[in-house]
């Protein structure tokens, strides 16, 4: 318990939140006492993992409670009324939507799955720090699957791709996702990943001598700068490798972007001041870079990205970007949690979570079990396109939207005025899949309203959700 007080108290020194903890780890305790893991350790130990996994995102005493407490009421003598009268409303109410979710499963027919992931949605959509207790309670299970039997590993490590590690990214705690797709990977495809394991071995001291270079250059170049900075190097994850072999076919030394560099920075003005030396200074990779500060991804992932090519032929992707913008990069959505400690809040709380809350809802408004298992995926994947409209103003949207998600995108009753588009000053068909780069203008008339035929053409699930809404409400006329 020191230990884990320690750990706590390093980020929240309210005395009362540390006691509450305290005192949830001592009710987990004599609840769980006696009961073993497949592994034969003490039960307990996997409440306090994946409390320790949520206190790396420092999260709220209330959280951390929750956790350590998640399975009680499933396993133990405990119920929800018990937790609630010694614990309160709030995280009784964590604890049984964690209870809630752990009886889902996702790997029967599309329908059964679909129905599953929306109740989940549904359930956490007014608390998504059920979410992430789930994906702490997941990441904890994985670590330690190896003690389950082999059928039992594959049917979890499918979940996992299919349904956490998603919706870890959606969340953009990227750490966490990387670890579950790789943990995932290793068991359902253990002969690709031990040698891709391997190839990383042999691949590191090449590795560690090209990033020795570049950031011995980079710093010869930034000394007089007054710029402080700090270097990272980032290999994408085995999972990650794996997928792109398979894509496009090759082998692991074709991966070109399996190694780059993180550049950490203060402001954002000092970001910009870094990608033009190194604009000036190496020799650059055409139409690789991406501007994501000025235009954040959809879960608010902001950095500079820019590919440059050693003297040596290697090409290295450099991204470029505040401490702040790296800790939302790290930690999503949690980086954004309100920290109960009484000290009001200066994130603005409410407007960080709007997206997700917002993004739950459209889930929530697609019926079809087959549509919203794709739909689903699609959102999941956060390659974006950045279209502009006529006065400059650029909107981020999934790739593969078409022009009546842009209309959509810039607001409801554009969308729902719509009667043409013309993409780069030529007239285009509503299905039209909009390009990276490309300037649409949206035509619109006051008589014209929503069609049954447009939901063949809507592709994001804001379109649809509205579309569907606005239908609905004209036939209950």
């Amino acid at each position: 318990m020191k230990e884990l007080i320690n750990k706590f108290k390093a980020y929240n020194t309210n005395k009362d939140q540390i006691e509450l903890v305290e005192k949830a780890y001592k009710y987990a305790v004599i609840h769980h006492k006696d009961q073993k893991r497949k592994s034969g350790e003490d039960y307990i130990t996997h409440c306090i993992s994946v409390a320790d996994i949520l206190m790396d995102y420092k999260m709220d005493a209330k959280t951390i409670a929750a956790s350590l407490l998640h399975d009680t009421v499933e396993d133990t003598s405990a119920t929800l009324k018990d937790i609630e009268k010694k614990f309160g409303a709030e995280i009784a109410h964590m604890v049984e939507g964690v209870t809630k979710i752990g009886n889902f499963k996702f790997t029967s027919q599309d329908h059964q799955t679909s129905e599953n992931l929306r109740k989940m949605l549904v359930s956490t959509a007014k608390d998504i720090r059920i979410l992430l207790i789930k994906l702490a309670d997941r990441t904890h299970n994985m670590r330690t699957l190896s003690h389950l039997p082999g059928g039992k590993q594959q049917i979890i490590s499918q979940e996992t791709l299919m349904v956490y590690s998603p919706i870890a990214q959606r969340l953009g705690m990227f750490k966490l996702k990387n670890e579950l797709e790789d943990l995932a990977f290793k068991f359902l495809h253990p002969v690709e990943y031990n040698q891709i394991t391997k190839n990383f071995k042999q691949a590191k001291e090449e590795k560690e001598i090209l990033l020795e270079e570049f950031k011995n250059e980079i710093d010869g170049y930034l000394k007089d700068s007054k710029i402080t900075y700090t270097i990272l190097a980032r290999i994408k994850n085995k999972y990650s490798i794996f997928r792109k072999m398979k894509k496009h076919e090759v082998g692991f030394d074709k991966i070109e972007d399996g190694l780059g560099i993180r550049i950490i920075t203060n402001t954002i003005s000092e970001c910009y001041g870094i990608l033009a030396v190194i604009n000036e200074k190496f020799k650059t990779v055409e139409g690789n870079f991406t501007d994501y500060i000025a235009t954040p991804k959809i879960n608010l992932y902001q950095s500079l990205h820019t590919t440059i090519e050693t003297k040596s032929g290697h090409k290295i992707e450099v991204q470029i970007r505040t401490q702040n913008m790296h800790n939302t990069c790290e930690h999503g959505i949690a980086s954004h949690w309100r920290y109960k400690t009484g000290v009001k809040d200066s994130f603005h709380l409410d407007e960080k979570l709007n997206w997700i809350r917002q993004w739950l809802q459209w889930m929530q408004d697609i019926t079809a079990p087959q549509e919203f298992l794709e739909v689903f995926q699609t959102d999941i994947n956060l390659e974006q396109v950045f279209v502009s409209t006529p006065k400059g103003d650029i909107k981020a949207l999934p790739k593969g939207s078409t022009v009546l998600d842009f209309a959509y995108s810039i607001h409801t009753d554009i969308g729902k005025r719509y009667v043409g588009a013309k993409v780069d000053d030529k007239i285009v068909k509503m299905s039209y899949e909009l390009l990276d780069g490309q300037k649409c203008e949206v035509l619109t008339k006051k008589s014209a309203s929503p069609k049954q035929d447009w939901l063949h053409f809507a592709k994001t699930p804001k379109a649809r959700s509205e579309i569907k809404r606005f239908l609905k409400h004209e036939s209950d006329k």
